[in-house]
């Protein structure tokens, strides 16, 4: 494919990519206060979730996942702490009147029935049950609170709601004369998991490698240029445009579009989010894969095969392609075929990964913000995108339209690919912390601008600008985890903390130093044309003779 065609496959699915612009952890919140559910004294409990671990005949078994009341005793969040409890089904079913069953400490399952919550666990209490599991008559859960006018709200044994479909399970294995037992308990998240160090370093490690490979072909070019402008006085190119063929400068125009566009997108998909659609994203996030893959491929490994590097086929349709893309694009697309037939197993995160890295150092290569101005608008609009998609839209759409196009809550699915995510190690609840493309793409496209600027103006690095955004790009990602446990988990827009910090560590270097108005307008330093140089020597001997 030739770099055109590539560069219009890429930048559409980078489009797509960059209305990811989240990080938070997939698990689901541990802790949940919901201002909209009444509290009073005896019914002012976080909503909590609740593992509900059974043993049958002795052996362990399955475990589900509830949700506790308003109401009750809290549970306890040490597995150690837990007693393990037989599990009784009450009779009547829905507890509504007192149960008829024979309790001892033992836990009692109970539908959910017409009846308050309050009134079952009140029963229940009476029998002597240690805990109350009331099944949802839906297979999602229920939030399980008190009615206004409720007094009698002294209970003091816990209440757990699990779907239908666990309450199923359970009431089979009660019918089939078995002994069983339950435990339950409510553990915390840690405060720190080594999976958001390593995305943390993942992300940062992407932008920086991505930047340099940027920088260098900046440089490559500048070099081009002046070898032309050397050797040939008679045909000037256009210093602008030369050397810059393939690359793709970002305008204020388009940096403003981005955000309505992204905008009618991201609405496109939580109104038609479905099975079939998240599919089809699978597919456009492969060919955007393949093409960052194959392109960061036959980058390295040109270095060591010139020669295929530098010889060309003429391939129908493709145009010429390279002995070495040709070599390289079978082993890509194999790999991106098969992570998208195995993307649900356990491990598939690590192909997700390595096609997304590989996009977004493809994007940032080809992508470029030419000056601090459209960096500036590009971030800005980015910011106020969104912190409108993530916390305004509820009050729109009553829920978070980012976060519930990012999990897939309405497919089926896991979410859409266009993440990089890492299991949760040491998480007892599991899930990922990932992070989206949107907040690495966009402040990398900046980070990548200060280290070309920096290589064209000679710039140590520490005198640079690209040290410096790097740092506060680490600095703001690093925040944006730590609002992230702060909120026991509730997702965050991470350019809200990225952006003040990378763009205003940008903006005051340049004023502090003096360059704020070359990297506003011009975005890269003044050069002396050596064209000029060698007219003005040529002209002063020609004087000198005369």
């Amino acid at each position: 494919m030739d770099l055109q065609s590539l560069c219009r496959v890429i930048c559409v699915t980078a489009l797509i990519s960059l209305i990811c612009h989240r990080c938070w952890v997939t698990a689901g919140d541990i802790v949940h206060d919901d201002d909209l559910a009444p509290k009073k004294p005896g019914c002012e409990n976080d909503f909590v979730l609740v593992k509900v671990q059974t043993w049958v005949n002795g052996i362990e078994d399955a475990e589900f996942v509830g949700v506790g009341a308003r109401f009750g005793t809290t549970i306890v969040s040490k597995e150690k702490n837990a007693n393990q409890r037989s599990l009784v089904l009450s009779d009547p079913r829905d507890c509504c009147s007192h149960p008829k069953n024979k309790l001892a400490n033992d836990v009692i399952m109970v539908d959910r029935g017409l009846c308050k919550f309050t009134t079952k666990a009140n029963n229940a209490e009476a029998a002597h049950a240690s805990a109350i599991l009331i099944i949802n008559n839906q297979k999602e859960l229920y939030k399980m609170v008190c009615e206004p006018d409720e007094t009698d709200l002294d209970i003091h044994i816990p209440a757990v709601m699990l779907p239908q479909d666990a309450g199923a399970s359970l009431e089979k294995m009660l019918t089939s004369n078995s002994s069983v037992s339950v435990q339950l308990y409510s553990p915390r998240r840690p405060l720190v998991d080594i999976a958001e160090v390593f995305l943390w370093l993942m992300a940062v490690g992407t932008i920086l490698c991505a930047s340099y490979w940027s920088a260098w072909s900046a440089r490559e070019s500048a070099i081009e240029q002046d070898k032309l402008l050397k050797d040939a006085l008679d045909e000037i190119p256009d210093t602008r445009n030369g050397g810059s063929g393939g690359i793709v400068d970002v305008n204020t125009t388009s940096a403003v579009l981005f955000v309505v566009v992204a905008s009618c997108f991201l609405v496109m998909l939580y109104k038609l989010m479905s099975y079939w659609f998240v599919e089809l994203l699978v597919v456009l996030f492969c060919i955007g894969g393949v093409e960052g893959l194959q392109t960061c491929l036959v980058a390295l490994l040109s270095r060591w095969f010139k020669r295929a590097g530098e010889s060309y086929i003429k391939v129908p349709f493709f145009g010429a392609l390279s002995c070495l893309t040709l070599a390289v694009s079978p082993f890509c697309i194999a790999f991106a075929v098969v992570w998208a037939v195995y993307r649900n197993v356990s491990f598939a995160w690590i192909g997700q990964d390595i096609l997304g890295i590989a996009l977004i150092i493809t994007v940032l290569q080809i992508v470029h913000v030419p000056n601090l101005k459209v960096g500036t608008v590009l971030l800005s609009c980015a910011f106020l995108y969104d912190i409108f998609w993530v916390f305004v839209s509820k009050k729109l759409f009553r829920e978070s339209v980012m976060i519930v196009v990012a999990r897939g809550d309405k497919s089926g699915e896991d979410g859409i690919p266009m993440l990089l995510k890492i299991p949760r190690m040491y998480d007892p609840w599991g899930g990922y912390s990932i992070i989206g493309f949107g907040d690495i793409l966009l402040p990398g496209l900046l980070i990548a601008f200060s280290l070309r600027y920096d290589w064209l103006a000679n710039k140590t690095l520490r005198a640079g600008y690209f040290l410096w955004a790097m740092i506060a790009y680490g600095l703001g990602l690093l925040i944006t985890y730590v609002a992230l446990n702060l909120m026991d988990g509730h997702g965050q827009p991470a350019l809200l903390y990225i952006v003040p910090f990378t763009l205003g560590t940008f903006l005051t270097l340049g004023r502090k130093r003096g360059d704020l108005r070359v990297l506003w307008i011009r975005g890269e330093p003044e050069r002396h044309c050596p064209h000029i140089q060698l007219e003005h020597q040529l002209s002063e001997e020609s004087n000198d003779e005369k």
